[in-house]
């Protein structure tokens, strides 16, 4: 097991999607426990550095080199000098594997997948579908024999730095009256609720609660956006073009948020929102809102439910036949649990 005193320079290496980055700073608080003078590096992919590198727990964000086999080498060639003693590999992909292998950390942690386990010398948990996501880093931290104990996820967007974004958005938007997010995105074809029902959804939001809705984008999103809007009956508000802090921000500014399994959903309940997401190719249990202030909706009497198929191979019915009135009662919940003020 790990020697606490032994290490003083510690590299986290996570990848893929903003969510799933996010996801990871789960292990943040809990390593500054057992670590509270060391060094943490984090090793990750765009967009995630620009959150990242704002987190006090953080000392310096590495950007993985995607390029060839030369790049990679040189890259593992960077990290060999930084000498770090230990390696946290929350991806365990063959590049970071290899990255790993050849760190020359002291103490190297990965998951036990396959001929990749060889490139660790301490690993995380054999089975990762019986976690939440965000738990699975936790369960890999108590699998290693470190503190487990915080469930604190971060992503930095404070008021304070986003006044003209916030003065922007009270020029259409009252603080006095609910607002409620709603975000399409979506890292796959599949993970997306159509236009159509979410446009019954915001409508249903805004009648019921009086609500005000905002509808948040990011790249590729524009086209739904535009016809959620143009589909609502009732009167709604597209969020200006933002960066992803600044998508953060937009979330902040919301009372509550409705979103596909995506980036902005994990966004959402790292900053303390509550959030109701809405499921069809993806587990819940282990994709969902991390917390217990947050919600999760899918058709579960579905046949082909949680099929993890990237492209719907039927008529996307885990979305069109969603109920309203169900969706309506996770929002209930949602507002009851968080006592959210309702004018």
């Amino acid at each position: 097991m790990i020697k606490k005193d032994d290490v003083k320079k510690i590299l986290i290496i996570k990848l893929r999607g903003i969510g799933d980055v996010v996801l990871s700073t789960v292990a943040l608080d809990n390593l500054r426990v057992d670590f509270p003078s060391a060094q943490i590096d984090f090793l990750t992919e765009k967009p995630s550095n620009l959150f990242l590198s704002k987190l006090p727990q953080i000392d310096n964000v590495i950007l993985f080199n995607k390029g060839n086999l030369f790049d990679r080498g040189k890259q593992i060639l960077e990290i060999r000098k930084n000498k770090y003693d230990l390696v946290l590999d929350f991806y365990t992909n063959p590049a970071t594997a290899l990255l790993s292998r050849f760190s020359g950390a002291k103490y190297k942690a990965g998951f036990p997948y396959g001929s990749r386990k060889s490139a660790y010398n301490i690993w995380g948990p054999t089975v990762r579908d019986k976690f939440h996501a965000a738990q699975l880093h936790i369960e890999f931290l108590k699998e290693i024999g470190l503190t487990h104990s915080s469930n604190n996820l971060y992503f930095d967007s404070n008021e304070s730095d986003y006044s003209i974004l916030y003065n922007e958005l009270q020029r259409f938007i009252s603080k006095d009256k609910l607002i409620v997010g709603i975000s399409p995105s979506g890292g796959w074809e599949s993970k997306k609720c159509n236009p159509e029902k979410f446009a019954k959804i915001a409508d249903s939001v805004s009648e019921k609660y009086n609500a005000q809705i905002l509808i948040l984008w990011g790249p590729g999103d524009y086209d739904d956006v535009t016809k959620i809007k143009e589909l609502m009956q009732n009167e709604s508000h597209i969020a200006p073009k933002t960066d992803i802090m600044e998508m953060g921000a937009c979330i902040r500014f919301c009372d509550l948020l409705i979103a596909n399994d995506s980036g902005p959903m994990h966004i959402s309940t790292a900053v303390g929102i509550p959030t109701l997401s809405l499921h069809g190719p993806t587990d819940p249990n282990l994709q969902g809102p991390f917390g217990d202030k947050h919600e999760w909706i899918n058709k579960a009497d579905l046949d082909c439910i949680i099929c993890n198929l990237l492209e719907c191979n039927r008529n996307h019915e885990c979305f069109r036949d969603l109920k309203i009135d169900d969706v309506l009662q996770k929002v209930d919940l949602l507002i009851n649990k968080n006592n959210i003020k309702i004018a």
